[in-house]
């Protein structure tokens, strides 16, 4: 078998280290903001029908659910508990395969109970019969299978959808470690057990200015298990304390920490909702606004602007070469010495193997006291080996090994 020679071209990249350059902005959009709802429903449905197309047919078919829209409701909330008078409206979209050979294949069906599922467990003061109304419009498809093995077989690794670009980055700075890491937490089983008053709509934004760091946080609190303002005013202070002390595991920098800043107590103006999400009160939610695959906006950064989530996890490159930027370049940070930053870019064109990209552009700041040519040959080896293995990539997302927001 001939080995594969790629156009991978790693480089020098001469530019100043984000954690040296004098202003550096950070945002994570948690899983309950409008734009993470949209998209965690897109991925929700695509993974759905990615299973239920194996489980019935051994090949995930032709499908991208990367149109999603959440509209806002509207809700009276206050202290003790108050109602949703109108739902949140959530329009499923996009195209899937609904004929297989003459059989029709439930795609509304499945990507409805995905939908629900998954606003079950990401929002857990929605009630899903009564705040929410999911409508379906994925548009139809059909197929033959046979023409479809029969493909896959001529084309063992798939063929790119789209000629587009995916961007990956490493290592992590201090600011976007603690902007994630905070949003997780405050996220996480172990926090709401502790403050079960925090909802899930939590936008972390982060600002360093030379060695100092602001932090601004906004929490969606709960109405009903907050009975007046001093109850409130002490959930305020558990986030304030578990930032804080996310804050002191990653940095050394001096540190403010702001949370609700928009609160108005003099005038009884307080962040809460009937949900834990703004989605309940008219702010609205698209995939693809939010948070790229590694979980964060980082303007300092390159970045791509795909909307990841929702597409298939088969040959739609705008999904698969974001995520395979980030692991590359997680690795090539990690494991050669002697690299400050490392940045991947991966273009695609359209019909050509993906594993056979148009480039894969690697891009190296070396730390003080290295040379790029020492970083090229190990930096090479591990983004091509990556491609050689890029099927991986679509058994890690439907293992659930990946997220793409």
């Amino acid at each position: 078998m001939v080995e594969k020679v790629r156009n991978i071209v790693v480089e020098e990249l001469v530019r100043t280290p984000v954690e040296m350059q004098q202003v550096e902005l950070v945002e994570r959009k948690g899983i309950g903001h409008p734009d993470s709802i949209a998209d965690g429903i897109a991925e929700a449905v695509s993974r759905a029908l990615s299973r239920e197309y194996i489980k019935r047919y051994g090949i995930i078919l032709h499908h991208n659910t990367d149109q999603v829209e959440v509209v806002g409701g509207r809700a009276y909330p206050q202290f003790g508990g108050g109602e949703v008078i109108k739902p949140i409206y959530i329009l499923l979209s996009g195209r899937a395969v609904e004929m297989v050979d003459r059989e029709f294949f439930p795609v509304h069906e499945i990507a409805i109970k995905a939908a629900r599922e998954y606003l079950k467990k990401a929002v857990r003061h929605l009630d899903i019969e009564n705040h929410v109304v999911i409508d379906s419009r994925i548009g139809q498809g059909s197929v033959d299978l046979v023409g479809v093995f029969n493909k896959a077989k001529q084309n063992p690794i798939p063929l790119a959808n789209d000629t587009s670009f995916g961007v990956g980055y490493a290592p992590l700075s201090e600011t976007e470690r603690i902007v994630l890491e905070t949003e997780k937490l405050l996220n996480s089983d172990e926090f709401k057990k502790k403050c079960p008053a925090v909802g899930e709509d939590i936008k972390v934004m982060g600002l360093r200015k030379g060695d100092e760091i602001d932090l601004t946080i906004a929490a969606a609190i709960v109405d009903s298990e907050v009975s007046n303002p001093d109850d409130y005013m002490a959930v305020k202070e558990e986030i304030y304390e578990a930032a804080k002390g996310i804050v002191e595991e990653h940095t050394q920098r001096p540190t403010k920490i702001y949370v609700n800043t928009a609160d108005d107590p003099k005038n009884g103006i307080y962040y809460i909702t009937v949900t834990g999400t703004s989605a309940e009160a008219g702010d609205d939610g698209s995939v693809g606004r939010g948070n790229r695959v590694n979980g964060l906006i980082t303007p300092n950064r390159h970045m791509s602007m795909e909307a990841a989530a929702g597409k298939n996890p088969v040959s739609h490159v705008g999904k698969i070469y974001n995520l395979l930027s980030m692991l590359i370049a997680n690795d090539i940070a990690e494991q050669v010495e002697g690299v400050e930053e490392v940045y991947v870019r991966i273009l695609s064109q359209i019909g050509k193997p993906i594993d056979e990209p148009l480039v894969a552009s690697v891009q190296i700041i070396p730390k003080e006291g290295y040379s790029i040519d020492v970083l090229q040959k190990p930096a090479y080896e591990i983004a091509d080996a990556w491609l050689s293995d890029i099927t991986k990539i679509q058994k890690m997302i439907l293992e659930d090994k990946l997220n793409v927001f």
